[in-house]
């Protein structure tokens, strides 16, 4: 068993099976996960604590999905995010290819291979990380 649990991963679903069964996979596979099903209780979880991946669902009850990426991506720079969505027609907003997210960034409900997941998350704390190193001043 791989151990990431150093990374922590938000699933923002409001679908309970949808949050509580990726959730539950993602703590299996090693990392540290917790989900909520609204924005407003992620931004809750965001204030207690910093995650490195929030795993999005764009349709959500209040705030969007891409809606609450914006706005956290202002008050937590260094969290990365996935768009989770049923919408099979869904393409990326101007504004989140802005924010740096890509379309393999995008999964589409419901996600038959969950290691794909896995492999992304890591990828954007990789690439997240070597970003930091890069920008710290010398001693």
């Amino acid at each position: 068993m791989n151990d990431y649990s150093d990374i922590r991963v938000l699933v923002i679903d409001d679908e309970p099976a949808i949050r509580d069964s990726l959730a539950a996979f993602l703590e299996d596979y090693g990392f540290e996960a917790a989900s909520c099903g609204s924005t407003e209780e992620a931004r809750d979880l965001m204030r207690e604590r910093p995650f490195d991946v929030c795993v999005v669902d764009l349709r959500l009850p209040g705030l969007s999905g891409e809606d609450l990426i914006l706005l956290a991506r202002k008050h937590f720079p260094s969290q990365r995010y996935i768009i989770h969505t049923g919408n099979i027609s869904y393409t990326l907003s101007s504004e989140l290819r802005a924010a740096g997210i890509r379309p393999e960034h995008v999964f589409h409900k419901p996600v038959r291979v969950l290691t794909l997941l896995v492999k992304c998350i890591k990828g954007l704390v990789e690439e997240r990380d070597a970003r930091n190193a890069g920008t710290e001043d010398p001693p």
